[in-house]
This record gives structure tokens, C-alpha cells and sequence, in this order.
């Protein structure tokens, strides 16, 4: 399935639109990664397993984006839009939400 930021994809028709779809994650940091990034936000450098939890929920979010557009019929889901943000008390986990345009392309 293509997923794609663009409105369109170069070469080829749409088809049919089957509707916003949407996927989304929400995932807890635990206290060994709030201790570890707070070390390196004091030292310096990046915080690895923080980047490790930040990619494993978008990658979950797009997945259910596609499982979604591939219920409705659609091959590919175009204007992925990804969004960012933390959420519960202390804001202590994180939510990742994508949402795009199931289509047919020919």
C-alpha cells in the first residue's frame, strides 16, 4: 500500500476516495527512560530509547492508518498528516495520531 504526505501520486489516477482514515498509539515511557533522559538532558546527547518508543508509535499509528484504508477498499492513503504529543498525568505518555485520505489509484 502507498502511504504518501502528497495530495496525489506522481503517475497515477485516483480512482475512488473512501474517506478520512485515522490511526492512533498512545504508549507509557517507563521510570528507567525518564531516568536515562534526564542524564543525557543534563550531559548532553540524544535519548535513544525515548527515539526507540517515538518511532515504534508512529510505525503502530501508520499500520493501523493502513489496516483501516485496507477495510475500506483503498490502496493507498494520500495527505498522511502525522501529529506529536504527550498526554496523561505529568504528561508521562505519548500519543502519536496519523490521518490521510483513502483512495483507489489505478
Amino acid at each position: 500500500m502507498i502511504v504518501t504526505t502528497t495530495p496525489t501520486v506522481e503517475g497515477r489516477t485516483i480512482t475512488a476516495y473512501h474517506g478520512v482514515v485515522t490511526g492512533q498509539t498512545i504508549m507509557g515511557a517507563n521510570i528507567f527512560r525518564d531516568l536515562l533522559a534526564s542524564l543525557r538532558d543534563i550531559v548532553g546527547g540524544r535519548a535513544g530509547s525515548y527515539e526507540r518508543v517515538l518511532r515504534d508509535a508512529r510505525d503502530e499509528a501508520l499500520a493501523e492508518l493502513e489496516a483501516e484504508a485496507r477495510a475500506r477498499g483503498a490502496n493507498a492513503v494520500i495527505g498522511v498528516d502525522l501529529d506529536y504529543g504527550a498526554v496523561g498525568s505529568g504528561e508521562s505518555m505519548l500519543m502519536v495520531s496519523a490521518s490521510g485520505t483513502a483512495v483507489t489509484l489505478a
